[in-house]
């Protein structure tokens, strides 16, 4: 694997003025201060429409797009909306998104500019090839004709034109921007990667358009739930309620649903991450009814029959195993059949097996290494909270001995830039040296998740240059 590196940063993260961020030049800013640091990747999280409580990992179709992401400066440049309007949307805070002005306000405005809109012949082409995403803007018409009830609770069949059109619009024109967006960062030789939940949620178009995909019983209501036991983030395991996949029926029709997807996300990003890769080989399914994950069972998944056809469909983009949480031989097996790098995650290298491939002297270059993704604390956040045992031994580790370990903070990325890693991805947050306030997600909580941002005097104040010498220093850069 060539050696590189990147950043982990959501695009809600961006700055901006509209409440979160979004495709407009924020995002080639941030292109640029990659680019400068001598960064090769950006990765991203699911681009999905996120659910009630702001989280992109359980959405309303894993086909849809988040219309909060739209640039809407540009769409005042088209005429599609007025100078007024667009200051009306102004936020009040730049350092949080605004979840709540977004999910009041935000429709109600892109519906002004859907009815501006002309281009429909161009969207209308659109969506002969995206059939899965029409599914879903044919969802939500129908959920909204039903007083937005789930689909398994609808009575009526019909479809609100209104809010058809809404959401058309906004997954072609989301589409339309983050093209621009992501050939301005190929060009400027950043890679964009994605992230692909491994499952959907039960009120979801993806479920409603094809239930003979998942695990129903005959009113539709799942079996049996996915979710993980136990594990170091959750004392009862993470209850996620998805519906579970039929395997069986998949495998029958060729993993026809999962072609449409891995397709669908080749065309988003230049690399996709699997999450809870580990499913694919045994996923964890928990009875319905439960309260917590405690009482799941593991149950053999699909294997190399679907990552067959996850190859096939994306040969030329970088696929990866998040291979984190409950691993086995038999997913470690998985992994290397697979040929995709796993995840290596810094944080996880400290918890007591001195033989763990979390610790940087066990990667591989055939690995991406973490110093935390958005499920873990900051870098700084973790080194805080640790007692002073392990801190004192992190810090060794990573070559400082002194007394204040507060300086002891760039030997740590410093490690990570040596070691063998063929890809280290940082998140925004260790490259600012921010605590645990700016964490991203909780993992097994639902409040005060994922409205993280950064403002643009925040990311000037970091030191490029200093990322330039380690990328040059250490082979992760030809710039």
């Amino acid at each position: 694997m060539k050696r590189a590196s990147g950043v982990l940063m959501h695009v809600s993260s961006l700055w901006g003025e509209y409440s979160e961020g979004s495709f407009g030049q924020a995002a080639k800013e941030w292109i640029d201060f990659l680019a400068d640091c001598g960064f090769s990747y950006w990765q991203t999280l699911p681009f999905c429409l996120p659910d009630e409580y702001n989280s992109p990992y359980c959405s309303l179709s894993t086909f849809s797009v988040n219309p909060y992401f739209i640039d809407l400066p540009s769409l005042m440049e088209e005429g599609l909306l007025t100078e007024e309007e667009l200051s009306q949307a102004k936020q009040k805070t730049p350092y949080s998104c605004e979840f709540s002005r977004l999910s009041q306000e935000r429709l109600s405005l892109l519906r002004k500019a859907a009815s501006r809109f002309r281009d429909w012949e161009a969207l209308d082409v659109f969506f002969e090839t995206h059939a899965r995403t029409a599914d879903f803007c044919r969802f939500m018409a129908c959920r909204a004709a039903n007083a937005d009830r789930p689909w398994t609770e609808w009575t009526e069949t019909g479809e609100d034109p209104e809010v058809l059109k809404l959401w058309r619009f906004t997954q072609y024109i989301f589409f339309r921007q983050w093209k621009r967006i992501k050939e301005y960062a190929n060009q400027k030789g950043i890679s964009i990667i994605g992230d692909i939940p491994i499952y959907v949620a039960l009120n979801s178009s993806d479920v409603w358009a094809a239930p003979e995909q998942f695990l129903l019983d005959k009113e539709n209501k799942p079996t049996g739930v996915a979710g993980v036991p136990p594990d170091y983030f959750a004392e009862d395991g993470q209850l996620w309620g998805n519906p579970l996949y039929d395997w069986k029926a998949m495998k029958a029709d060729g993993f026809s649903w999962w072609r449409e997807r891995i397709r669908f996300m080749g065309e988003l990003f230049d690399g996709v991450r699997i999450d809870h890769f580990r499913g694919l080989e045994s996923y964890y399914s928990i009875p319905a009814g439960e309260t917590t994950a405690r009482n799941g069972k593991w149950v053999k998944g699909p294997g190399m029959a679907l990552i067959r056809a996850l190859k096939e469909e994306c040969p030329d983009r970088l696929l990866i195993a998040e291979d984190l949480g409950d691993i086995t031989p038999a997913v470690e097996k998985l992994v290397r059949q697979s040929g995709f790098p796993g995840m290596r995650v810094l944080q996880f290298g400290f918890l007591g097996d001195p033989g763990s491939a979390h610790l940087p002297h066990n990667y591989d270059n055939h690995c991406i290494a973490y110093t935390g993704t958005h499920d873990n604390n900051t870098l700084l956040g973790y080194i805080w909270e640790l007692d002073e045992e392990t801190r004192r031994k992190v810090l060794s580790y990573c070559g400082y001995y002194g007394e204040d370990w507060d300086n002891g903070y760039d030997e740590i990325l410093r490690t990570m830039f040596q070691s063998h890693a063929g890809l280290l991805i940082l998140p925004v947050q260790d490259l600012l040296l921010y605590g645990s306030d700016t964490r991203l997600n909780k993992p097994g909580t639902s409040d005060d998740n994922w409205s993280y941002r950064i403002t643009k005097e925040q990311l000037n104040c970091v030191n490029r240059n200093k990322f330039l010498t380690w990328n040059r220093l250490y082979g992760r850069t030809e710039v």
